[in-house]
């Protein structure tokens, strides 16, 4: 038997969440049963991830994007309280990670987003920004399909830059104000999840190819990679459960 607080443990020495400043708490959000056998994972605790849990009898929802977000509305009602209240119900334990989960060195989404898209010597640059190679140089028209195959999901590419596309830099998510450092670092081309309106002049102004290659998208992998993990070291049940989200 493995209990809610083993679990807890393990996931707080891998990712260390006491030395992240984030918008939301880290760990245990709505605790559930105490000992755990099937594990869901998921990008975001949504509806439709929850009630995905509850049919395959899970014990435990493991998600990127969790709940508590500094600057909302702390009244649990409407959305907030019916998906507590299933989570309540049904007795599932609820874990978030955030910052801790984007920036890990294996399991994080950069670094995930790295294997999926074949980027070479993936490494941190500085903050939550990763840096890396291609394998070999593509045109940035290819590069944007590359990407579209990889993710299923095509990016919208903007701005202008080099006719060929070797050095990256990414970080997944609502990243698109770090396009800063990736001037910085002087690389081809940047990714990010979203993009926002100065994100387009800043590429084209700056000589930069930039990708906006979804949010959801970029970080679809992070906690299917800590999932998977967690049944390795543990023995127990796990599934990713990718709920569609177009952003």
């Amino acid at each position: 038997m493995v209990t809610r607080n083993q679990i807890l443990a393990k996931i707080n020495e891998w990712l260390q969440p006491e030395n992240f400043q984030d918008y939301a708490p880290n760990g245990l959000q709505v605790e559930g049963k105490e000992e755990v056998q099937i594990i869901v994972s998921g990008v975001t605790a949504s509806q439709a991830l929850i009630d995905a849990a509850v049919e395959q009898n899970a014990d435990m929802i493991l998600v990127h994007h969790g709940y508590f977000w500094k600057g909302e509305d702390q009244a649990i009602r409407g959305m907030k309280k019916r998906r507590i209240k299933q989570l309540l119900d049904h007795d599932i334990n609820l874990f978030a990670y955030h910052l801790p989960l984007d920036d890990h060195p294996e399991y994080g989404n950069n670094r995930q987003l790295a294997n999926v898209l074949g980027i070479q010597n993936p490494r941190p640059a500085g903050g939550l920004v990763w840096q890396g190679e291609l394998a070999e140089p593509m045109s940035p028209e290819a590069f944007g399909q590359h990407i579209a195959s990889a993710l299923n999901r095509p990016p919208l590419h903007v701005g202008e830059g080099a006719d060929l596309i070797k050095t990256v830099a990414w970080c997944t998510g609502g990243a698109q104000g770090f396009i800063t450092k990736a001037l910085e670092l002087g690389v081809d081309a940047y990714i990010s999840g979203e993009i926002s309106e100065p994100t387009t002049h800043t590429a084209r102004e700056s000589g930069i190819h930039y990708y906006a290659a979804g949010h959801h998208a970029t970080e679809r992998y992070g906690a299917k990679a800590l999932g998977e993990a967690l049944a390795k070291e543990f023995g127990v049940e796990h599934q990713f459960i990718d709920c569609d989200n177009p952003v």
